[in-house]
């Protein structure tokens, strides 16, 4: 499946460009991509990073019986914030080409959705797929999130590498399903929606596309081998 034949133009399919206008044209795609992942992976990072902020400045102001509460505040969040930088870390860094990558994908996982209202049942046979396919499967996780707002539980099969995003009142909106599947216009994603495009991008380079389907209270996403 070749990305640059789904992204451009009304209904996404066309004839790719000339190589040298195809060259330029991706790095301004690559580009517009990165952004908006930093932008998502900021995000992401605030909210512990403010925390921690917040309770050093707390600890020159509050009574010393306060001290202690404060201290385990910071102590959450600076964990918190770790966690999430080596989940993304591995989700958005990792290359391929070396045989382990320190904390295993399945416990990085966990720890991201630690204490959310999102469970994460990351199964052992899930855990045994190659490392570039527990990319996907970690960047769909994060897909399958987005479907739950109001929290639930994603259960990930290693069957085709699906994702169950389960709970009550789950969505897929049109305009994920659109960057899921790289028929999304790249001037049309946002920090929200560019997570599903950079899944879908990784799962063409991976010789399959993504299929997303959504019931009352369960959201699918599968990763499908695409026909040579």
């Amino acid at each position: 499946m070749d990305p640059f034949r789904s992204i451009f133009g009304p209904g996404g399919f066309q004839v790719s460009p000339a190589p040298e206008r195809r060259a330029v044209t991706k790095s301004l795609v690559d580009a517009r991509v990165s952004a908006l992942l930093c932008a998502r992976l900021c995000h992401e990072l605030s909210g512990p990073i403010v925390a921690v902020n917040n309770g050093t400045e707390l600890l020159a102001d509050q009574d010393p019986d306060f001290a202690d509460d404060t201290l385990e505040l910071i102590g959450v969040s600076a964990r918190q914030a770790a966690d999430r930088l080596q989940f993304y870390r591995f989700a958005y860094g990792f290359s391929g080409g070396v045989a382990t990558v320190g904390t295993p994908p399945r416990d990085l996982a966990a720890r991201h959705f630690g204490g959310s209202r999102i469970t994460c049942d990351y199964g052992e046979s899930a855990a045994d797929l190659p490392l570039e396919w527990q990319k996907l499967a970690c960047n769909l996780l994060l897909v399958g999130a987005e479907a739950l707002p109001r929290g639930g539980r994603l259960v990930m099969a290693s069957a085709n590498l699906e994702i169950e995003a389960i709970g009550e009142a789950p969505a897929l909106s049109p305009e994920m399903l659109a960057a899921l599947t790289l028929v999304a216009s790249i001037d049309g994603l946002t920090s929200r929606t560019v997570q599903a495009y950079f899944a879908g991008v990784l799962a063409a380079s991976l010789g399959c596309r993504l299929v997303g389907t959504a019931e009352p209270r369960r959201v699918r996403l599968s990763a499908v081998i695409s026909p040579d």
